[in-house]
């Protein structure tokens, strides 16, 4: 009796040792998230536990119904073999641990597997790899014992230990696949960014006129800098496009652009869609942000501003002094980092006189007057417009190219075009719609531009080739930037 008690105090220390580094074991390999270093951790870590000469963890990839495990530690090379073979095979398909001491004399071993690693496998103790759901995802062996074969300890070490993995390599492939997933939205973001940028650049408000050229060159000189400007200009002239350009263009484009239609919006709302509003201010209200404070950081373009009330303009002035808003029934002042873009089709002076526009709003808003001109001022342009317009819609409608012949050209030049630039890209779109055949002739427009063509004085022999080849350089060109956009 008192002999064995001694044998029993051993094994019991023993048996804490061996708990002690399972624990220590478990904390290395669960503060691991790379998949390919952790597998060689629990490989180390098994190998030395169990004093074997080798462990290896074999993953189960369903789709495809094979076992895959890296070669050897350290190792990019990946061995697969059918899910159903060799001993591995049968723990995975069984659920059930396996101890062999002679593995070549069991009929369940699998030869090819050390034919192809140089390596001989004589003990080998191999257990199932169990996820939290109770499935399986692998096997994890360990080969060799140093001294024999794996005893009944090894094998409760070794089930402990592969319910630890099981969870990390579980742990590993999810934020290993959350990773991938990150970098893939980060390249489609970019990608997407880069469309928008594109789409939106200076580059896309064509034009050879000298007023054209005049405002791509101011828009490339405010582009770093946060100034408010004022775009004015006819309905229809491209106002938001310069507005975006200027915003796409800026140390702002990555943040938001915000948009907002003064003309359309009630006068009881403009405070609250401007400021926000706070829950409880009325009944079934939610609080909710204003324009605002959604463009923090961004940029606000407030379009068709000339409509907005006196007092809307003296709480917009209000913010633009102090860079400070307050939600409807709020009491906090909250900070805003915004550019103001403003738009108009209206005469702010006029308004200025008649008392219906603030005269110190109009200046704020000002620091950078944009004039964009009316359609009928840049003649010159509308054939690289059309061309442009014309491939656009062609393309987006999945119609075969088609040109506009040079009598359509010029009925085009010789319309006034009360709608602008808007209205020509309508009369595109119709066209693209409406027309079989790949050339557009006189005839296919609209009435009301073939009868200003019937008005307007006909062009001398002279007019006639430069209009000719005027046409084709600017078809040229329409066809340049659109590829470039």
């Amino acid at each position: 009796m008192d002999s064995a008690k001694p044998a029993v105090a051993k094994e019991q220390t023993h048996l804490g040792e061996k708990l002690f580094a399972i624990l220590k074991i478990c904390q290395k390999i669960n503060s691991e998230r790379d998949l390919t270093a952790l597998l060689d951790l629990i490989a180390v870590e098994a190998t030395e536990l169990l004093e074997a000469d080798r462990a290896t963890i074999f993953l189960l990839d369903r789709e495809k119904h094979e076992l895959w495990s890296k070669v050897a530690l350290g190792s990019e090379e990946i061995l697969r073999f059918d899910a159903g073979a060799g001993i591995a095979g049968a723990v995975v398909k069984t659920g059930k641990l396996i101890n062999v001491e002679d593995a070549h004399r069991d009929t369940r071993f699998y030869p090819g597997i050390d034919a192809r690693t140089g390596y001989h496998t004589r003990s080998l103790l191999a257990v199932p790899l169990l996820n939290f759901e109770g499935q399986i995802i692998g096997a994890f062996e360990t080969l060799n014992k140093t001294g024999g074969a794996f005893t009944g300890e090894d094998e409760e070490i070794l089930k402990a230990l592969a319910a630890q993995a099981a969870v990390a390599i579980e742990t590993a492939q999810v934020v290993g696949e959350m990773a991938r997933r990150r970098e893939q939205l980060m390249q489609e973001n970019t990608q997407l960014w880069r469309e928008v940028e594109g789409k939106f650049s200076a580059q896309n408000i064509l034009g050879n006129s000298a007023k054209i050229q005049s405002v791509l060159k101011m828009i490339k000189q405010i582009s770093d800098t946060s100034v408010s400007v004022l775009i004015t200009g006819e309905s229809g002239t491209g106002k938001e496009l310069v507005a975006k350009a200027i915003h796409y263009n800026s140390p702002r484009a990555r943040r938001l652009f915000v948009a907002m239609n003064c003309a359309a919006l009630p006068e009881h709302l403009v405070e609250s869609e401007l400021f926000g509003i706070e829950k409880g201010v009325a009944t079934g209200v939610d609080r909710r942000i204003g324009k605002f404070e959604m463009a923090h950081n961004g940029t606000l373009f407030l379009d068709e501003i000339g409509d907005l009330s006196l007092a809307a303009q003296s709480k917009i002035l209000r913010v633009l002094q102090e860079r400070m808003i307050e939600r409807v029934g709020g009491r906090k002042a909250i900070a805003v980092d915004i550019r103001i873009l403003a738009a108009t089709n209206k005469d702010l002076a006029e308004g200025i006189k008649k008392g219906t526009f603030r005269e110190d709003l109009y200046y704020r808003l000002k620091v950078i007057h944009i004039s964009m001109p009316p359609l009928r001022e840049i003649r010159e342009d509308v054939p690289i417009l059309a061309n442009y317009s014309l491939a656009n819609n062609c393309r987006e409608m999945n119609r075969k190219p088609m040109h506009l012949a040079s009598q359509a050209l010029s009925a085009l030049m010789n319309y006034p075009w009360p709608g602008n630039v808007r209205e020509l890209e309508n009369e595109i779109k119709r066209l693209v719609v409406t027309v079989r055949k790949n050339t557009i002739t006189e005839e296919d427009l609209s009435e009301a531009i073939r009868s200003a063509s019937d008005a307007a004085p006909p062009s001398n022999s002279q007019q006639e080739p430069s209009l000719k080849k005027n046409a084709c350089k600017w078809s040229l060109q329409g066809l340049i930037k659109r590829i470039r956009s």
